[in-house]
């Protein structure tokens, strides 16, 4: 498996030379932040930086290129006024599933208020509800289950937050602290993360009652 520590000390060295003091924050996202990274998991890179231009994105581009596991590579690029002006609900957990490497983004706290945490579970309830009922009529794609509860498994993450004060990162720990309606979500994201076979109506109408019901509010 990669080894993200020289890994990400590589990328600061090339992305310090490429942009200098330009650079606001760096950081990691996805399972290698979280310490759960795989053989085939994507390295979720973040880079902010002062301000970002067309021609900042086709240099970070050619710097990309150079690295190793190129192919692995993606996340999140901005600029930092952008960032500080983003949508608040997409803030929240744009900013608990972020490690910092360089910098820090305690600045968005400001507006990440629990209005915007209910927001974030709102929206994202709706578009994992549409999200099935899209699937289960049209694709049909078994894929899409998984990518699904996945987007679900955030949700119970921003749940438990409003719960406890807490943001659980780790899957295996959010799974003993979520309410027991919300645990059956996690359990079969790790199932279908682990390699379990896709029960498509069984999981597609179990996500449909259970997105359904925090949109309208059903505890």
């Amino acid at each position: 498996m990669i080894n993200i520590s020289a890994w990400t000390e590589e990328f600061l060295h090339r992305a310090t030379e490429t942009f200098g003091n330009r650079i606001w924050f760096v950081g990691l996202q996805g399972s290698y932040g979280r310490g759960e990274a795989t053989e085939t998991s994507d390295i979720d890179v973040v880079l902010i930086l002062d301000e970002l231009s067309a021609t900042d994105i086709s240099i970070y581009n050619e710097m990309l290129d150079t690295m190793p596991n190129r192919e692995l590579i993606c996340g999140f690029l901005s600029g930092k006024s952008e960032l500080i002006n983003w949508e608040p609900s997409d803030l929240f957990q744009f900013y608990h599933d972020t490690k910092p490497i360089l910098g820090n983004i305690d600045q968005l706290l400001e507006v990440i208020d629990d209005a915007a945490v209910n927001r974030a579970i709102k929206i994202a309830a709706c578009n994992i509800y549409h999200g099935c009922v899209h699937n289960m009529l049209h694709e049909k794609r078994e894929e899409a289950v998984k990518e699904l509860y996945k987007g679900a498994s955030f949700v119970v993450q921003a749940l438990c937050f409003k719960k406890t004060g807490n943001y659980i990162s780790r899957q295996a720990e959010l799974i003993k602290l979520a309410d027991k309606k919300d645990q059956k979500i996690v359990s079969t994201f790790l199932e279908l993360k682990n390699g379990r076979e896709i029960r498509f109506k069984e999981m597609s109408e179990a996500l449909m009652v259970w997105s359904g019901n925090l949109i309208k509010g059903i505890e």
